[in-house]
């Protein structure tokens, strides 16, 4: 009867044990499925916050366009202080709107963008100077960051650090160097119509 009774007691120890196991696994299950979904979730915000961040810089790029457009010098005196105002006050506006993304990065990525940087921001100051040159220089720079075949030279240097970085500062050094040649097309042909303009002005008013 004593014997009987400790099998008993084992068994039921037994079992209880094997339950709070499957509870805890149970448990643990449910936990990893909520964090899979908080994943999900992160992701989705990441993206949107992204997103949000490239529709800020288009809409200033536009704004930009317009304040520099030849549109704007073709308007009279009181029409174009009012327009500035508005384009000003939305600049100002867009501005004060603040997207942050952050980037996890190992220390080679932080050094692969440090560089990666420079060579663009060196770039930029040189455009000034030469803007035929920088624009191809640009145009290098970019054919390093597609995947596709260029049409253009590759600058390999400049591809192999940007590769050298995260995914996410890829797409961002990628977007910046369009927004630089959109910016240097856009340039010149404001400078070809002024230079246009600067020829014919002498024939509108009949002179030779």
């Amino acid at each position: 009867m004593a014997q009987a009774k400790i099998q008993a007691r084992m068994t039921e120890s037994s079992t209880a044990k094997f339950n709070r196991t499957l509870s805890m696994a149970d448990r643990s299950g449910r936990l990893l499925e909520s964090l899979d979904q908080l994943e999900v979730r992160v992701e989705a915000l990441r993206e949107a916050a992204s997103a949000m961040e490239q529709e800020r810089e288009s809409i200033l790029e536009m704004l930009q366009s317009i304040q520099t457009g030849q549109e704007m010098r073709n308007i009279c005196a009181g029409e174009k202080e009012e327009l500035e105002l508005t384009a000003n006050r939305l600049m100002g506006r867009t501005l004060s709107v603040e997207i942050s993304v952050g980037t996890i990065r190992n220390p080679q990525q932080e050094e692969a963008l440090r560089k990666a940087t420079f060579i663009i921001d060196e770039l930029v100051k040189k455009i000034l100077d030469d803007m035929d040159s920088g624009r191809k220089s640009l145009m290098a720079l970019h054919a390093a960051c597609v995947t596709e075949a260029s049409p253009v030279p590759v600058d390999q240097t400049f591809q192999a650090l940007v590769i050298g970085c995260a995914l996410e500062d890829q797409k961002k050094i990628k977007r910046r160097l369009e927004t630089l040649l959109r910016n240097v097309e856009n340039a010149e042909k404001s400078i070809k119509i002024m230079d246009h303009q600067k020829l014919e002005e002498p024939k509108s008013n009949g002179c030779q």
